[in-house]
């Protein structure tokens, strides 16, 4: 039975440079700064082993009493949002994964992002919980990343698309990896050619997710692609007029502060999210807070972005929305990598004149989000 609190297995501990450690902290506080992440996650440990409510970075009051935590949102869009739920939400995916992944005492864990990205507090704790190897990498560059991978000998990874990629194009093999768990973003064709280049021996997982859902759905090796995947265990999916709703136990209780996109239909939520089902598989249009009209057609600007990354050389993309006297609105684009002209030619090609981007900006230093996500405000700002 799922228990109701996050628990430090007896089993677990805590690997970093400076050596290893197990057992809970003993400073009890609502609010616990993300580093450094060894102690972040034994002072959380601590607080749920008292049934005390955390967070761990970010702005606002302290969580509610009780078996509670908050995470926050991504902020890719706007300020970040903090999202509270009951410990059981995730302990139950939990469950799930340790059935899934063969993870528990022993299994050597890697989590290269910060503990304020929801998707790394998450894997930190399911680590802990489950009695594994936790290495938080958060305070090294990506070449070191790998460096401790290899040496460690880490066997799974949580990362996001970028965080993956950067890790991966240090060039280091990395053969202990058996398993990467990526999400946050879609990955990109030439990010998973360079984990099967790397690391030979691990099963690369793409998952679709929100901090308000945790995971929705779950790839296989027989993803087609362009999909993220079928039903994640215990999840329902129902597309209403294009919308996603989800089913499952892994929900979140509600916004903490300023609301946000889900809307709830009796215990169905939705997130805003819009996408198809065909053969089991979940397709993603985008996110209705995203979409725009241009001449009287709806785009999802990250139908482009996919677009783009499947094109040859392009390591990262954005589409962005300007308005438009005449048509409303006008997509534009920032690339890293691939040759603009050719890029171009492909979107109008493939797009169409209305939803291919009317210019592409190649930029170098792609502006990132702690939770590894570009960061679309500053490059709002960076159109010229």
């Amino acid at each position: 039975m799922t228990s109701e609190r996050f628990r430090w297995h007896p089993a677990a501990r805590i690997v970093t440079a400076e050596g290893s450690s197990n057992g809970v902290g003993a400073d009890l506080k609502p609010v616990i700064p993300a580093r450094p992440a060894a102690e972040a996650l034994k002072q959380a440990m601590a607080a749920a082993a008292a049934g005390l409510a955390f967070r761990i970075g970010g702005d606002g009051p302290p969580p509610p009493p009780g078996p509670v935590i908050e995470t926050l949102t991504s902020g890719s869009t706007g300020s970040p949002r903090r999202i509270r739920r009951a410990h059981a939400s995730w302990i139950a995916s939990f469950e799930v994964n340790a059935r899934l992944f063969g993870l528990g005492p022993g299994c050597r864990v890697g989590i290269p992002g910060q503990l304020v990205q929801s998707l790394a507090l998450y894997g930190s704790i399911e680590t802990l919980h489950l009695g594994g190897e936790l290495h938080p990498l958060d305070m090294l560059r990506p070449d070191h990343q790998a460096q401790a991978i290899q040496v460690r000998g880490i066997e799974m990874l949580y990362a996001s698309p970028v965080q993956l990629r950067l890790i991966t194009e240090a060039g280091v093999q990395l053969p202990s990896l058996r398993l990467v768990l990526c999400g946050g973003a879609k990955l990109d064709p030439a990010t998973c050619a360079l984990v099967g280049s790397i690391a030979p021996n691990a099963r690369l997982c793409e998952f679709y997710g929100a901090a308000e859902a945790s995971f929705i759905t779950l790839s296989d090796p027989d993803t087609p692609e362009g999909s993220v995947g079928r039903v994640y265990p215990g999840t329902e999916l129902d597309i209403r007029d294009g919308e996603i709703w989800v089913r499952s136990p892994y929900l979140f209780e509600g916004y903490a502060g300023d609301p946000g996109p889900a809307q709830w239909q009796e215990d169905w939520l939705s997130i805003g999210e819009y996408g198809r089902l065909e053969d089991g598989y979940l397709y993603l249009h985008g996110r209705a807070g995203r979409m725009v009209t241009v001449a009287d057609q709806n785009v999802f600007p990250e139908a482009v972005e996919s677009f783009l990354l499947s094109l040859p050389g392009v390591t990262r993309a954005a589409a962005l929305a300007r308005p438009d006297q005449r048509r409303g609105h006008v997509i534009e684009a920032f690339v890293a990598g691939g040759d603009v002209e050719a890029v171009l030619s492909a979107c109008r090609c493939q797009l169409g004149p209305l939803a291919a981007p009317r210019r592409i900006h190649r930029i170098a230093d792609w502006p990132l989000l702690p939770s590894g996500k570009t960061d679309l405000a500053a490059l709002e700002r960076a159109l010229p």
